[in-house]
């Protein structure tokens, strides 16, 4: 069944949204057709199957301020540019559907008001004709906006195809209508993309700072440390925001909430430079560097880690004692926003219960724990620790990096030893660990960013005494 409803569309020109009820029919043109579900990051969003045939999985449990986020979508070249989505609602709050360029505030590409389908899995198709002119591949938002504060939409998908007229189907005439220009011109290009690539090092002063690291005589040790290769740093939360320094270098907002610990001043602008400058929460103060995990939420309220996150330096590997530090800038991620399912062997990915009792079973969905109330919510997430001695940063943010290899040394591919950075994050929850999300999605979707800033006298004499010795250093670099 086909209708036809003028829709106005924000910024633009009023617009024929036709709407197709689909409920139980497989979609065959797959021309430009992407899956809600492959988002390059998200905030609120869910997966499920679909339950009609064709339908693969969905997005659901999305609310007012949520959104997901498409990199290198390809809009093509000339033509007419239609947009459409694929969506079912059983809330009868309604809302509306935003697919926006570049940010989550950008170009606005379509515009769909959404209302009551017949349930959770009744599927409407809505498509518009786009105003933009905006071509080639760019970053896509899809922007859910509500007035209310549940759930009130899933999405199936979304899909960009270009044609030379917009055709519509059951029109009176049965024929073609010419695609109308907009009044006024848009923007012809979208925000900057994210900075990609392979940043490197400055050879020769890497090599000058590692042959001068390693002529350093290390402390004599004292006080009969621990025989461990460590030391750490304890830093509290300093603040919250939608950036995301390492990938999206410059674009404020285009990223999922983060909670940031250590510099106070770390925002999409952030560069070695300004880090170096900025104040930090870190104990000790020479650590200037920048930390953030996905904002964790229990029923939508932000759950801030309890105290400080330890942040432990050291070395899994075999012989620490040619660990170096690491160089100035660099970048690396840990973990995942896309992964939003368990380990196969269902052991890995975890939150887990620290204390007295641990834990006493797991949250109905299964994904975290219920802890005893002597005990807390717990998370670490740990980094490579072996460096490819070049760059310091890569396209996917890891290819610079690995972990060593079954002989417990760097592999010859990234043969460098420098600290391996582990995150330990405690929440104030036990009892309770019903309603937990996190602002990239669901437990398994946890990761963590490091920026290093640490003042390199600092740092250097933390690695040499404590890590390439092998013993225990507190956050002052001590025995």
């Amino acid at each position: 069944m086909l209708a036809l409803l003028a829709v106005p569309v924000v910024g633009a020109v009023a617009t024929t949204v036709i709407v197709t009820t689909t409920a139980g029919a497989e979609q065959t043109d797959t021309d430009g057709l992407i899956q809600a579900e492959t988002w390059s990051a998200q905030n609120g969003a869910r997966t499920e199957n679909t339950g009609d045939t064709g339908g693969g999985k969905n997005v659901g449990w999305l609310a007012n301020g949520d959104w997901m986020r498409y990199d290198n979508v390809d809009l093509g070249g000339t033509g007419s540019l239609t947009a459409g989505v694929r969506v079912a609602a059983a809330s009868r709050a309604g809302g509306t559907v935003e697919l926006r360029a570049g940010t989550q505030t950008g170009e606005l590409l379509a515009s769909y008001p959404v209302n009551y389908t017949g349930g959770w899995q009744t599927w409407t198709t809505k498509t518009v004709v786009s105003p933009t002119a905006l071509t080639g591949k760019q970053t896509v938002f899809l922007v859910l906006k509500s007035d209310q504060g549940g759930d009130f939409i899933n999405v199936n998908w979304l899909q960009f195809k270009r044609t030379p007229t917009a055709t519509v189907p059951g029109s009176p005439t049965g024929g073609t209508t010419t695609t109308k220009p907009p009044t006024s011109a848009p923007p012809t290009s979208a925000p900057p993309a994210p900075q990609t690539g392979w940043p490197t090092v400055d050879a020769a002063k890497q090599a000058a700072d590692t042959a001068a690291f390693f002529a350093r005589k290390p402390k004599p040790v004292t006080n009969n440390p621990v025989k461990v290769p460590e030391f750490n740093a304890q830093c509290t939360v300093s603040h919250h925001n939608n950036d995301d320094p390492i990938v999206f270098p410059g674009l404020a907002g285009a990223a999922h909430n983060h909670t940031f610990f250590g510099n106070k001043t770390t925002d999409a602008a952030s560069t070695t430079q300004s880090l170096l400058a900025g104040n930090t929460t870190c104990n000790p103060t020479g650590d200037h560097s920048a930390y953030w995990v996905p904002t964790l939420y229990q029923n939508g309220k932000v759950v801030d880690p309890k105290g400080a996150v330890t942040v432990y330096y050291g070395s899994r590997l075999k012989d620490p004692s040619r660990t170096q530090p690491f160089p100035l800038g660099l970048r690396m991620i840990a973990g995942d926003a896309k992964t939003q399912t368990d380990t196969p062997d269902k052991q890995g990915n975890h939150f887990w219960c620290a204390g007295i009792g641990g834990s006493t079973g797991r949250t109905p969905d299964g994904e975290y724990p219920v802890c005893a109330p002597t005990a807390e919510l717990v998370r670490q997430i740990t980094f490579p620790d072996c460096w490819d001695g070049v760059h310091l940063d890569s396209p996917n943010h890891k290819d610079h990096m690995a972990n060593g290899d079954y002989t417990g040394a760097c592999p010859k591919s990234h043969p460098v030893p420098i600290p391996s950075v582990s995150f330990v994050i405690a929440y104030p929850l036990n009892t309770n660990t019903t309603g937990i999300t996190l602002s990239s999605g669901n437990g398994y979707s946890m990761h963590a960013d490091f920026f290093n800033a640490w003042e390199p006298e600092e740092l250097a004499r933390r690695v040499r005494d404590c890590l390439d010795q092998g013993y225990k250093c507190n956050s002052a670099g001590n025995f």
